[in-house]
């Protein structure tokens, strides 16, 4: 099977590893990869931040990046969700929406195309630790995922998962939320590291790497001894 790889801009500029880590994984379970490297943003920054006429040529040509009637997986739900559920509000135009139609049928987060398409929940990964799970809102609410990386993470060897708190309230990153209402957003990550930290895990484990920005960011500012990774790198461990 050939898919195509989705590697969101955020992960590109700022968490490689973790999409050469995607690559690792879908390898392992024999897949040919198809990368564009025409891809850009999905536009979903611009979208959230109220600029829908300027996001329109982004969603186009994003549909333009990926016009193959076949699997496009991504290493994030907020993406994703976000091509899935807003474009249809961005144009009316019959063609547009006719190939987002092709585009909402064939694009699936990674733990999703894993669990539900490909049916694999055992990568052979090791991860001698104790973690726990970030619920990103967008994972949970825009694109509908929960088992799925618990099943994953349940399979990996040497790993202890133990559930935090309200696993599903809000990190406080929001995109530009966290820059725009910083003091609550301080708040809110403080919460969600508190409730980690009382698990005694060792790691917070999330599906979204801009999520997981914002509490390594809390972390290191407060020196605290617990530490941020995305789901695919755990994936990818121990082989």
């Amino acid at each position: 099977m050939t898919i195509d790889l989705f590697i969101p801009c955020f992960i590109d500029q700022f968490y490689p590893e973790t999409g050469h880590n995607v690559v690792k994984i879908l390898k392992k379970l024999g897949l040919e990869i198809n990368y564009n490297s025409n891809q850009t943003c999905c536009g979903q920054p611009s979208f959230n931040s109220g600029y829908w006429k300027e996001t329109l040529p982004i969603a186009k040509k994003f549909i333009k990046d990926f016009p193959n009637d076949r699997p496009i997986v991504s290493p994030s739900a907020s993406c994703t969700g976000f091509v899935k559920n807003y474009y249809p509000e961005l144009s009316k135009e019959a063609d547009f929406l006719s190939e987002h139609g092709r585009l909402k049928r064939n694009l699936f987060e990674l733990t999703d195309f894993l669990v539900n398409y490909l049916k694999v929940d055992d990568l052979g990964a090791e991860f001698n630790a104790k973690v726990t799970y970030h619920d990103a809102c967008t994972a949970l609410r825009e694109y509908g995922i929960k088992k799925e990386p618990r099943q994953l993470l349940s399979k990996v060897k040497g790993l202890e998962l133990i559930e935090m708190n309200e696993s599903d309230v809000c990190c406080g990153f929001g995109g530009t939320f966290s820059v725009k209402m910083e003091p609550i957003s301080i708040a809110m990550v403080e919460q969600k590291v508190e409730n980690a930290l009382a698990t005694g895990a060792e790691y917070i484990v999330s599906t979204e790497a801009s999520c997981l920005m914002n509490i390594e960011g809390y972390i290191k500012r407060n020196n605290l001894p617990i530490k941020a990774i995305h789901i695919a790198d755990i994936l990818a461990s121990g082989w």
